[in-house]
Formats: C-alpha cells, sequence, structure tokens
C-alpha cells in the first residue's frame, strides 16, 4: 500500500471533505434521484456524467450541517439489458474514485454492459484544502521504533499533541469524522440516491475497510461485492502485520535467489540476505546520516529500512531491485542517499496528523506499549528481514480522539457471497477477510503488484465481471496468471 514519498505526500495527505445523504426512502421504480450532468475537466471519458449530493457531515447529527460527495457516472451500454449500478470503492485513503472510473472505463468495458459504473471522491480527499495548514506538519522530525516504554510513551505524546491541535483547529468539524463507519454510510446515501434496492461493489485496497463497514451497516442493501487487494480491519491491525510480512520475506526471498544469478546486481557473488540484515543492525546502532533534496537532513534507522527500503515488486526488467542491490551495497559504506527520499518522506508522511486523521479512527493504533512489544516479539520470529513494529501502527498509538470503527468480528448473516482477488502480497489479507463470508471464494494471481482491476489485469477483470453480471463464483482455489485470460 505505499507508494514512492512524493506520491504519499499528495495521494494519502490529500483527503477531502465529502458527506452523505439524509436516509431517506429509495425513490419508487429505483428512479434516480441525482441531477447528472455533462462532466467537465480533462480525460473525461464519452458518456460520463457529473453529480454531487449532500450529506450529514456528522452521521449522528443527520440534520446538521451538509459537506458535498462528488459522484460520476459512466451509464451502461446496454441498457435494455441493464442490471443495476456498480460502485467503485477507492482506496488510498484518499484516492478519487472517480480519477480512477476514468482510468479504469476502457478495462471494465465489459462489465459497463450491463451495469452503470459509477464513482465518487470520498470525503477524506483533497483534504489540504479544507484542514489547517497545521494538520499537514509532520509531527515528528524522525520516526523511530522505541526501544523502551520511555521512548514509546514520548513519541506517543508528541504524536498525540499535533493531532490534537489539529482537531482544536479545525473549523470544517471535518477531522475526527473520517472513519470508515461514516464512509460507509456515505457509500448507502449514494445507493439512495441512485434509487437502486441493492447495490454492487468494486473495492480495491484501503476501500476494504469502508466496504467491510457497509457489510456491518447494510447486509441487505449488498446484491454482490468484488474485493482486490483489502485488508482485513475486522480482524485486527496487529494480525493483518503478522500475514503481511510472511509475502514479504517470500519476495526478498525470490531478490536473493534473482541477485545470485545476476551479474549486474550489486551483491552478486556474496549472501544478499546477510548483506541486507547487516545494514538493518549497523543502522540499529548507528543510524546513517543522509541529506535529501526535498526533505533536508535526516538520519537513516534500521526500522526506516526494513519499513521502507525494500520493494517486493522488481519492476520492469528487475530496475527496483538493482536500484535496492545498488542502494544496501552504497549504505552499508555511509552512503544512504539511495533511500533517502523514499524513507524519510514516508517517515515525514506517516506522522502528519492530517494523513492520520484518515486512518487512526479505525483502530489502526496500537493500544499501548505491551501490545507493541508482543506485536514486534511475534513479528520477529518469522521475519528475519523485516521483523519490527507495524510503523503505521505506532503513528497511531497516538490517536486522541475516539476510535469510532473499532476492529471486531464482521458479522456474515444477511451476507451473499463475495469475491476477492489478490497478488502475492495482497492475498493473505484479502482471503482472510473473504474466507470468513460463508461461500465466497478469492483469486490467487501469481505475480506482484497491487490492485488488478485497476492495473487492467484481464483475468481478475474477466473474473469479476462474470460474478457481478451471474452472481456465479469461480472454483476455490482459482489462480490468475500474468497476461493470463480465464476460459471462456
Amino acid at each position: 500500500m505505499r507508494g514512492k514519498a512524493r506520491s504519499l505526500a499528495v495521494g494519502l495527505a490529500a483527503a477531502g471533505l465529502v458527506g452523505h445523504l439524509p436516509a431517506v426512502a429509495a425513490a419508487a421504480g429505483n428512479v434516480s434521484s441525482i441531477e447528472w450532468k455533462a462532466c467537465t475537466g480533462e480525460s473525461v471519458p464519452a458518456g460520463m456524467r457529473c453529480a454531487a449530493i449532500e450529506v450529514p457531515l456528522n452521521w449522528a447529527d443527520p440534520g446538521g450541517k451538509k459537506i458535498a460527495l462528488d459522484v460520476a457516472r459512466l451509464p451502461a451500454t446496454d441498457p435494455d439489458r441493464r442490471i443495476g449500478s456498480v460502485l467503485h470503492v477507492p482506496g488510498g485513503p484518499g484516492a478519487k474514485g472517480i480519477d480512477d472510473l476514468k482510468r479504469s472505463g476502457d478495462d471494465l468495458a465489459e462489465l459497463r454492459q450491463r451495469f452503470d459504473l459509477v464513482g465518487y471522491n470520498p470525503r477524506n480527499t483533497d483534504l489540504q484544502a479544507k484542514l489547517p495548514a497545521s494538520c499537514m506538519r509532520p509531527a515528528l522530525t524522525h520516526l523511530s521504533e522505541p526501544r523502551d516504554r520511555v521512548e514509546y510513551d514520548a513519541q506517543t505524546a508528541k504524536l498525540a499533541k499535533a493531532m490534537s491541535g489539529c482537531h482544536a483547529e479545525d473549523r470544517s468539524g471535518l477531522y475526527g469524522r473520517l472513519d470508515s463507519l461514516s464512509v460507509a454510510r456515505d457509500m448507502e446515501a449514494i445507493r439512495v440516491a441512485l434509487g437502486e434496492r441493492r447495490l454492487s461493489f468494486m473495492a480495491n485496497s484501503y476501500g476494504g475497510v469502508p466496504a467491510a463497514a457497509y457489510m456491518r451497516l447494510f447486509p441487505q442493501r449488498i446484491r454482490a461485492m468484488y474485493l482486490d487487494g483489502v485488508i482485513n480491519q475486522p480482524a485486527g491491525w496487529p494480525s493483518q502485520h503478522l500475514l503481511a510480512v510472511r509475502p514479504q520475506e517470500q519476495a526478498f526471498a525470490r531478490f536473493t535467489t534473482w541477485c545470485a544469478a545476476t551479474i549486474a546486481c550489486a551483491l552478486h557473488g556474496e549472501d544478499a540476505g546477510k548483506a541486507w540484515r547487516g545494514l538493518t543492525a549497523q543502522a540499529d546502532r548507528t543510524p546513517i546520516p543522509v541529506t535529501s533534496a526535498e526533505f533536508g537532513k535526516g538520519e537513516l534507522t534500521g526500522s526506516h529500512l526494513r519499513w521502507f527500503g525494500f520493494i517486493a515488486d522488481p519492476g520492469p526488467g528487475h530496475t527496483r531491485w538493482l536500484a535496492f542491490a545498488d542502494a544496501v551495497d552504497k549504505a552499508r559504506h555511509g552512503d544512504g542517499s539511495g533511500f533517502a527520499e523514499f524513507a524519510l518522506g514516508n517517515s515525514r508522511v506517516w506522522t502528519m496528523p492530517l494523513v492520520l486523521g484518515m486512518t487512526c479512527a479505525d483502530d489502526r493504533g496500537y493500544t499501548g506499549y505491551a501490545q507493541y512489544e508482543e506485536v514486534r516479539r511475534q513479528v520477529r520470529k518469522i521475519s528475519p528481514n523485516f521483523g519490527g513494529a507495524a510503523f503505521d501502527a505506532l503513528t497511531c498509538a497516538g490517536w486522541p480522539l475516539p476510535v469510532t470503527n473499532p476492529s471486531r468480528p464482521l458479522p456474515t448473516r444477511g451476507l451473499p457471497p463475495v469475491l476477492g482477488a489478490g497478488t502475492w502480497g495482497d492475498h493473505p489479507w484479502t482471503d482472510s477477510l473473504v474466507r470468513g463470508i460463508p461461500g465466497s471464494t478469492t483469486i490467487r494471481y501469481e505475480g506482484p503488484g497491487h490492485v488488478l482491476y485497476l492495473s487492467g489485469n484481464r483475468c481478475a477483470i474477466k473474473h469479476a465481471t462474470r460474478y457481478l453480471t451471474d452472481l456465479k463464483l469461480p472454483p476455490a482455489g482459482t489462480v490468475c496468471l500474468p497476461d493470463q485470460e480465464p476460459g471462456r
């Protein structure tokens, strides 16, 4: 779920206002109550229509202040055989669903024959324009993995102070109301406005958190749900961290095997895994001073490297792994420049109150030092190369407001069977959620990456289209291979 530091600063830290319609009855006869108009702006697909709906800022006060939610629709191309609408639930958090719809509309052309494709910009988009400037300032100049309770408490207190300050200065009322239960109620408002008795969904990445919240709140309103590369928030974030490090270790093993067979790898001819572990241990003892063109002076700890140093996807022509090996080789000789931008950027972004406000109310933080220590111990036992705390759980440990969307088991009564899909890294997360819903199944993609349908993967899109159209799931154990299309 991590991108380049700059894209994180723009994508994760760019979150915004959006809302919900009052909980009124659906329009009779499934007639939309939305006033659609031609979309404006760049890269608008032919036929796309746009609108805005009003929703309560605070769902506990539906008659109070309202905020606007932008919605777009690509109408079904075979209206005589139209089944209904599919709502795309974007990830991020902070990603714009309308932009996703613009980019993926062509890839979803077969699905669009029978459905209106609907995208929306959640309430956590464009936040930079809505929240005070203080919410963008990192709470810490140096995020680290605390060595003891004193360091843990001190770091947590700084994070809490920064988030409390952002909340106090926020005049919009949004901060503290960006949780996924609120977003799920926004999704229900869209269903009501569309006039659909039941809605179909395609959710990806962090969009799986509001999708799970919607399953909890409105199971009877779900016709079908396709979940792509999502996390299982109901099971709790510590369990998901434990699941994540296993495929990360597997990817690292692929890297070391590749490096041993590739002369161009800067660590070729030696034990690349040992070189990496030696570097992180060295940086734990003595952080590596670095200067970033974008973020200034800083230092790289072993935690920074374990959190942000290795990318499981080798990239075209293994370019990412070539760069990683070169960065490791230089860093162990005191030059950490190969890691500076990415590590320092992520470290700062993930201590911005604005970013944390989009996720921490979803129960993302450690409950205290004891849980932090226990999770760290468990992860270290199964992950020699990346063992340790989760950076997002560390930063959310300082959340000073109520956890409005606590992790707890997801009731499955009334839910239809759902379809999941996941890459090497995503599959464990997604399947842990999907297999808990009776009759459901998860496709495994044998390759790296994240979010298959937004990347145009033909195999996953075909399976999703068949499921959403006919409500028939592929057999358990179905696998997609790169550039593979399922048989007709």
